[in-house]
C-alpha cells in the first residue's frame, strides 16, 4: 500500500535547514536557515517561526503581515520569499507553526553600522534617509502603513560597505482604505510612536513620517527628540511639541536638515510632511547633488546612542502583540 502523500507544507518544511537563532519574541523566533530550491541551489534566508498556540486569537495579524509584504516589491523593503504552515515541536510543544521566509538581511542595524564606521557626514545621513523615504512613499502609494519605523527595523542587507538598507518587520503594518486616517489602537514603540497614537486619536500614514523624523533626529544627535522615561512627562513633551536642536550636536548640521526633521516631527498629522512631499524637500534636492562633504556629524551618535545601548536601555513597546524580523516584538493592541 503506497504511503499517504504528505501535504505541500510538509514538503516545503523539508527544503530548509535551520541554524542559529537571530532573534526571539513572545510569539516567535527568527532563525538563520538554508533553503534548497527545486534546482538544488542553496540560498541563505531568515525564517520567522510563529507558534499558533501563542497567538491568542491573533492569527489575523500573521495573515495580515503575509498579505501586506506579498504586495510589496521594492529594493529597500525586505522580500517575503515564501510562507507555509507545518506541525512541529517548538518550545517542547507539538503544534502548528507559521513559517515566514524572508530574504536574509544580516548586515546589521542602521545606527550600529554607522557607529562601526567611526564617522559619517551629513551627506551620508541625507542619502540614507532619502532611500528610507523612498521606501515609505512606495508603501503609502499602496496604502500600506508600517507603523513601527525605528532604527532596529532598518537593516543592511550585507556587511559590504555599499550594501542597501531594507525596512523589516511588517507585523503591525496596516492596509488602509485609500487615505483613511482613522486606524485605531496603540501600535509601535515608545520613543518612535507618533503623538496621535499615544493620545489614541486615530492614525494613518503620517505615523511613518513621524518615525522617519525620530530616526533622522536620533541619527544626527544620538537620542530621541521626546524621550522622558516618565509617561506623564513624555505626554507633556508631545503635547508641547517643541523639538530642541542642541547646538552641541547640531551646530554643523544644515538648516535644511533641521527643517526636514522638524517637518517630520510636526505634532498635527494633518500638517506633517507626507512621504511624497518629503522626496522633494530641499535637504534632498540640494545635498544629494553636491560633492560629499568631509564634515563629521557622528559625535552625538557616539556620545549618546552607544552609551544608551551599553547601559542596556531599550525602547519599550506601547502595547503587547506581534512579531518581528530579527527583533521580534514591537507591538500593538
Amino acid at each position: 500500500m503506497p504511503d499517504t502523500p504528505q501535504p505541500e507544507s510538509f514538503v516545503k518544511r523539508q527544503q530548509y535547514t535551520f541554524n542559529k537563532t537571530l532573534g526571539k519574541g513572545t510569539f516567535s523566533v527568527v532563525r538563520d536557515a538554508i533553503r534548497v530550491d527545486e534546482q538544488g541551489n542553496q540560498h541563505k534566508v531568515a525564517v520567522k517561526v510563529i507558534h499558533k498556540r501563542f497567538l491568542s486569537g491573533n492569527r489575523a495579524t500573521v495573515i495580515g503581515e503575509i498579505e501586506t509584504v506579498q504586495e510589496l516589491s521594492h529594493p529597500h523593503i525586505v522580500k517575503l520569499i515564501d510562507w507555509f504552515e507545518s506541525h512541529d515541536k517548538v518550545r517542547r510543544l507539538w503544534g502548528l507553526q507559521f513559517y515566514l521566509v524572508f530574504e536574509e538581511a544580516n548586515g546589521g542595524e542602521l545606527l550600529d553600522r554607522l557607529l562601526d564606521r567611526g564617522r559619517f557626514s551629513e551627506h551620508d545621513a541625507c542619502r540614507t534617509i532619502y532611500v528610507l523615504v523612498e521606501a515609505v512613499a512606495y508603501m503609502h502609494r499602496h496604502n500600506i502603513v508600517h507603523r513601527d519605523i525605528k532604527p532596529e527595523n532598518i537593516l543592511y542587507r550585507t556587511r559590504s560597505e555599499d550594501a542597501n538598507i531594507v525596512i523589516v518587520d511588517f507585523g503591525i503594518a496596516a492596509h488602509m482604505r485609500a487615505d483613511d486616517s482613522n486606524l485605531q489602537g496603540m501600535y509601535g514603540s515608545v520613543g518612535y510612536a507618533a503623538p496621535e497614537v499615544i493620545m489614541r486619536r486615530g492614525h494613518g500614514k503620517p505615523v511613518d513620517m513621524w518615525g522617519i523624523g525620530v530616526v533622522t533626529y536620533t541619527m544626527l544627535c544620538g537620542y530621541a527628540p521626546f524621550s522622558s522615561a516618565d509617561p506623564v512627562l513624555f505626554r507633556k513633551q508631545l503635547e508641547r511639541g517643541k523639538v530642541d536642536f542642541d547646538e552641541k550636536y547640531w551646530y554643523s548640521t544644515s538648516a535644511a536638515a533641521r527643517d526636514f526633521t522638524q517637518r517630520c516631527l510636526t505634532i498635527d498629522p494633518e500638517q506633517r510632511i507626507t512621504a511624497d512631499e518629503a522626496l522633494n524637500h530641499e535637504w534632498f534636492s540640494e545635498w544629494l547633488h553636491i560633492e560629499p562633504q568631509e564634515s563629521d556629524v557622528s559625535a552625538g551618535l557616539r556620545d549618546n546612542y552607544r552609551s544608551r545601548c551599553k547601559s542596556g536601555a531599550e525602547d519599550a513597546d506601547v502595547s503587547t502583540t506581534s512579531t518581528g524580523h530579527h527583533r521580534c516584538d514591537s507591538v500593538g493592541d
